[in-house]
């Protein structure tokens, strides 16, 4: 099983800060990721509840789901499909709290790689790996825009 979780204090307004981790389409910017799309919009926002936005990078393609979102504070996602690796994924979180005119990041994500043996042994780890690198370079690039 892979857990990921990182955390960050942004020297940005909450509101801010939440835009550009919710803005699905405009993932591509950052490092890393080769396209990102928005496949299906939200219910009450086009990048909330229900949304559903494809991330591409040269490690694959996800399809992550958007299960629960409250602007400015949470969000959460689920992987509803990946290719070449098959993830079962149990949950992705991002919770943003103020902190004296900063906010606090704490984004997660935990799940496993349906690949019996190799998954546990070998890509859960790179997975976390890559996960924890991947998340604090994106809270890194919002904090530098």
């Amino acid at each position: 099983m892979f857990s990921i979780s990182v955390e960050r204090l942004i020297d940005k307004p909450i509101q801010d800060v939440f835009s550009k981790i919710s803005d699905h389409a405009s993932y591509s910017k950052f490092k890393g990721i080769d396209d990102s799309s928005l496949i299906k919009k939200g219910l009450d926002n086009e990048n909330g509840l229900g949304a559903i936005r494809e991330i591409v990078s040269a490690a694959g393609t996800l399809h992550e789901e958007i299960v629960g979102f409250e602007p400015p504070y949470f969000m959460a996602y689920k992987i509803v499909y990946s290719k070449p690796l098959p993830y079962n994924h149990e949950m992705g979180e991002i919770r943003l709290t103020e902190k004296e005119g900063k906010t606090h990041v704490h984004w997660q994500s935990k799940g496993y790689i349906k690949i019996p043996f190799l998954g546990p042994l070998f890509f859960d780890k790179k997975i976390q790996t890559q996960g924890a690198r991947a998340f604090g370079s994106i809270l890194k690039a919002i904090e530098l825009a």
